[in-house]
């Protein structure tokens, strides 16, 4: 017996929709982790470092959520960027057990390099797709999102 390949029979369009919104968001990963691969980053340590770009100030629990990380790992993916000197942190001024976490200027050119990389793919994504078609599938997967207890 041989199994279908991505995108044909119960893997295609006859497929079920959260196993293919699973199966699509495994292959843009892996797309990214070989995209990123060389600047020595992983997927989630770029959502960890866009996000603390985006974000100043956020705690690593804020992270977590937005990123859709557990804590723990955001705290290790933190200490690892800042190994590599592109995140810092520092002590509240007021609160001394808070640390705040700083993009350095170094995470900050590796963010774009990584953004650059990561653009590319998601151009590549929307390929063939109309102005409205993009917006119709930004809305559809921001609700698909949403917790709908919330």
């Amino acid at each position: 017996m041989s199994l279908p390949e991505a995108g044909e029979d119960k893997r295609g369009p006859e497929g079920r929709l959260g196993y293919l919104l699973r199966q699509a968001a495994a292959a843009h990963r892996l797309r990214m982790e070989r995209a990123l691969a060389d600047l020595d980053i992983t997927p989630p340590q770029f959502t960890v470092l866009t996000m603390l770009a985006s974000y100043p100030g956020c705690s690593n629990a804020d992270i977590a959520r937005i990123a859709v990380l557990t804590a723990p790992t955001v705290t290790v993916i933190v200490g690892n960027l800042e190994a590599r000197g592109a995140v810092t942190r520092r002590r509240h001024a007021e609160h001394g057990r808070i640390l705040h976490i700083d993009v350095s200027a170094q995470g900050l050119a590796l963010l774009e390099r990584c953004r650059e990389r990561v653009h590319a793919l998601d151009e590549a994504l929307l390929a063939g797709f109309a102005e409205e078609e993009e917006a119709a599938v930004r809305r559809w997967l921001s609700a698909a999102a949403r917790d709908p207890a919330a």
